[in-house]
């Protein structure tokens, strides 16, 4: 994935086939790449947002997203990712075209507490993480 050219649906981010991840915090982020370079995950196959490039992504988005967005779950997904990049949250999008990968993803976001993380695939985004009331707000 390109992030100088993120793949959208309707004007808004839509990875499909890839998975991303926020964490709280940089150093999060950077024991997940390599916990994720451990389990054969290329470094092609990770692409790292900071807090300031997902908001301006998101900002962008926000302003010439199509009115059929609306209708999915993606823009209600840019808008909380806009707000975890507000409170300074790093974001790691994972290439995991296929089910097998992607499961290997998912089961790594299950021993992490990210701030959220979902798989996009090609008619369903999947959310990976268990939300409590409140849990973004969470802050460590």
């Amino acid at each position: 994935m390109d992030k100088t050219n993120p793949p959208t649906t309707f004007g808004v981010f839509k990875p499909v086939g890839h998975t991303l991840i926020a964490f709280y915090t940089e150093a999060e982020l950077q024991a997940a790449v390599k916990s994720l370079s451990t389990q054969g995950f290329s470094p092609s196959s990770l692409v790292h947002y900071t807090a300031a490039e997902m908001k301006r992504q998101v900002d962008a988005e926000l302003l010439t997203a199509s009115p059929l967005a609306t209708f999915g779950y993606e823009l209600d997904l840019i808008r909380e990712h806009k707000a975890l990049a507000e409170r300074g949250c790093s974001f790691l999008v994972v290439d995991a075209p296929t089910d097998i990968l992607a499961d290997r993803v998912a089961d790594f976001v299950r021993t992490v507490k990210p701030a959220t993380a979902q798989h996009y695939g090609r008619f369903m985004i999947e959310d990976l993480t268990e939300k409590s009331p409140g849990r973004m707000g969470e802050t460590q």
